[in-house]
């Protein structure tokens, strides 16, 4: 019974809403730009993660080489190699914080 009984249709999009919505979005563009703000991409916080994460491997792996390396050249068998670890990960965790203290509009 209640299939056959007249119902209200779903109404669709409205064109003005979605009119409206592309204007504002423009205009708060256009102020941005503006103002000077930079507008911020969608992946910035992937990227910024990415460099962290590269940071916090190759620092740490360029100093155990250097380190290794040093080691079979002057027979000192691992204290380069732990000296330079240590001094990369000293490297790597100060990129980070110089990384993660900068203000977001400084590039």
């Amino acid at each position: 019974m209640a299939e056959s009984e007249p119902g209200q249709e779903p109404l669709g999009e409205d064109a003005r809403i979605t009119s409206l919505q592309e204007r504002l979005a423009r205009a708060e563009q256009a102020e941005q730009v503006r103002a000077g703000k930079p507008v911020q991409q969608a992946d910035d916080g992937s990227r910024l993660g990415n460099r962290v994460l590269a940071e916090l491997i190759g620092a740490p792996v360029g100093g155990a080489v250097i380190g290794w390396v040093l080691d079979l050249l002057f027979h000192t068998s691992p204290w380069l190699l732990l000296l330079f670890l240590c001094l990369g990960f000293v490297v790597g965790f100060r990129n980070i914080i110089r990384i993660s203290t900068k203000r977001p509009d400084e590039k």
